[in-house]
């Protein structure tokens, strides 16, 4: 049976749990991929793998993996990840998130020896591991908070003008971010420091000697906007899995907004703390940055 819609997603605005109509089965591996109307759980976004899936379970089976699917209008071949062949939101694709398990999910409940995977219109329960969620979602918060603050303490370092972040500063996180990674309380953002950098007008001259300054101007200016308790929110133009939306936050000197499509929480006073610590290679081409947040207010 064809898939005729894409799959609605509820975790933009915090959710953790919920029941919805079984849309379809996959196979996924040796495992099975469920694809239900709508779910509160994140999946892995294969564009940019910043964000690790949610855990939880699934008709009442653990969720080893959540990845995106898309499937072309009337067709019924499921695309998975790194295989889906078009553009994230192309027109005329469904978008889709798939739970995985290790066995088939069966309508209503326990999947087990003689039962098969759960039919089209069958009700399943989603619970997402709300702990892990709001780890998640305080390194999600932070990453992007270090982010503004790394580009404030560089702001000193251009030559030219390049495009600025919502506070003005130049915006080196865009320019020179080659990757990064969401990890419970934290973050880990690698900087590419090539010639392409330079060429926009970095200055990498002297920089290892002010790393330990810059740190500390990142880190004082994080402090403050978390004691500002600045409120935090997600722009949310629609239900569906590709709607693009938006992070936004209210701090002092301005309110800031970076297009995400991940989890957050919903304050800076949340965190409770964050440290940045900066690291250049041995040949000075990348610039790591790690994110550390805690204990984050209300975390376990």
């Amino acid at each position: 049976m064809p898939i005729t819609d894409s799959t609605r997603v509820t975790y933009p605005g915090g959710e953790v749990r919920g029941s919805s109509a079984v849309v379809a089965t996959v196979p996924v591996g040796d495992g099975y991929g469920t694809i239900v109307a709508e779910t509160p759980f994140h999946p892995l976004d294969h564009t940019w793998p910043d964000q690790p899936a949610d855990a939880g379970t699934i008709g009442g089976l653990a969720v080893t993996d959540c990845v995106t699917g898309a499937v072309a209008e009337g067709e019924e071949t499921v695309h998975l990840g790194a295989d889906i062949p078009v553009r994230r939101g192309t027109p005329g694709w469904h978008w889709l998130v798939v739970h995985v398990t290790a066995e088939p999910v069966a309508d209503g409940g326990l999947a087990g020896d003689g039962l098969t995977a759960a039919g089209p219109g069958g009700e399943v329960e989603l619970v997402v591991d709300a702990a892990g969620r709001r780890a998640l979602s305080a390194g999600h918060t932070a990453c992007h908070l270090a982010a503004l603050a790394l580009n404030a303490a560089l702001a000193g370092r251009w030559r030219k003008e390049v495009p600025a972040d919502g506070l003005g500063h130049p915006d080196f996180d865009q320019t020179a971010i080659a990757s990064s990674r969401i990890l419970p309380g934290g973050s880990h953002d690698v900087y590419r420091l090539g010639k392409s950098l330079r060429r926009k007008g970095f200055v990498t001259e002297g920089l290892a000697e002010e790393l330990p300054e810059i740190a500390r101007l990142a880190g004082d200016r994080l402090t403050a906007w978390i004691a500002a308790g600045a409120a935090v929110r997600i722009d949310v133009p629609g239900p569906e899995l590709t709607a693009r939306r938006t992070w936004h936050c209210a701090l002092p000197e301005a309110e800031v907004s970076i297009p995400c499509g991940g989890t957050h929480l919903s304050s800076t006073a949340e965190l409770g703390t964050i440290s940045v610590t900066l690291d250049l290679s041995a040949d000075g081409s990348e610039l790591t940055m790690r994110t550390t947040t805690g204990p984050y207010a209300g975390g376990s």
